[in-house]
């Protein structure tokens, strides 16, 4: 009789139980996970909530009414009104920084006769803050270099005022108010704004129209006026579009003094310490100061501003 090897019966034993354990903990595991996938899903299906928002029948930009009863009229602001709803970071710093900008911007339209909404278009061109388009287009209210020197801005190695938000809304009241003379109508303005006078009325000629809302434009023309009345409506009604902004979320206006300057400055970072600030703070409330230094050969006066909060105070 052939003797057994009882050696390897333990080994054979081992491997059946890892075995078995294996399809024990694959299907224990699949089921745990099956198991968690539908609590899941039924916890979002009960708990998360998305919603369409329709436009309001009435609207209006700069007091005039948007024809809402036409269906294609009705689809592009519904876009723009759901893509500013659920753009939520963006939108929430809209509301921040609007808080800080549209009491500085407001007067400067009034003064200027054009309609409050206008400081809506600025909001949409950079978000009020101080960017620089891949074209070149710069500051709150977007001006490339050219034109910004023809509306009255100064821009040399030194000093760049399409960062200055007082002086460029100055200069773009005068593009509007010039628009608005040869258009009549502060829809086709704030169009022209976004593809240029030139551009604009070779569309309205070739498609023998007469405002804004019956022209087939360029995809970022034909989206712009409906953005700057999205966002209107949204930050006029914030809780009906689910935002709920505390005024401690804020960004309050800045509080400055204003120095005049009409010589020389070596080292903006000296010229800071006089006033107690650090070079970083100077630049931040004068962001059209483009160097760390002004020759001002002209001797042209500027009005530098400086912070009176003590939080922008240098310890």
């Amino acid at each position: 009789m052939q003797k057994k090897d009882l050696s390897r019966k333990p080994l054979k034993l081992l491997l059946v139980s890892l075995i078995s354990l294996g399809f024990i903990y694959i299907f224990t595991f699949s089921f745990s996970k099956e198991d968690t996938e539908k609590e899941h899903k039924s916890y979002v299906k009960e708990n998360y909530k998305v919603f369409s928002f329709s436009p309001p029948e009435n609207l209006e930009f700069a007091g005039n009414p948007v024809p809402m009863s036409e269906p294609e009229v009705y689809e592009r602001m519904d876009r723009e009104l759901n893509a500013n709803t659920f753009f939520h970071s963006n939108t929430i710093l809209y509301f921040k920084r609007a808080n800080r900008w549209f009491p500085v911007i407001e007067p400067i339209l009034a003064k200027n006769n054009i309609p409050d909404d206008f400081k809506y278009l600025a909001l949409i061109e950079s978000g009020l803050q101080n960017v620089v388009s891949p074209a070149g287009a710069t500051g709150y209210w977007q001006f490339l270099k050219e034109t910004a020197k023809e509306y009255g801005l100064t821009i040399d190695n030194e000093v760049d005022e399409r960062y200055h938000v007082e002086k460029s809304t100055e200069a773009a009241c005068r593009y509007l108010n010039e628009a608005y003379d040869k258009y009549k109508d502060w829809a086709l303005v704030a169009a022209s704004y976004n593809m240029g006078m030139n551009a604009l009325s070779s569309e309205l000629e070739r498609q023998k129209a007469s405002n804004y809302y019956d022209l087939l434009l360029n995809q970022e023309t034909k989206r712009y006026v409906f953005r700057i009345i999205a966002v209107k409506e949204i930050m006029n009604n914030p809780e009906d579009y689910g935002f709920n902004i505390r005024k401690v979320d804020l960004y309050e206006p800045l509080d400055y003094k204003t120095i005049s300057l009409d010589s020389t400055v070596n080292d903006f970072a000296v010229y800071a310490q006089e006033y107690d600030i650090s070079y970083k703070i100077l630049k931040y409330f004068n962001p059209w100061l483009r160097q760390s230094y002004l020759k001002n050969t002209s001797n042209k006066s500027f009005e530098i501003k400086i912070p009176l909060t003590a939080e922008y105070k240098s310890e």
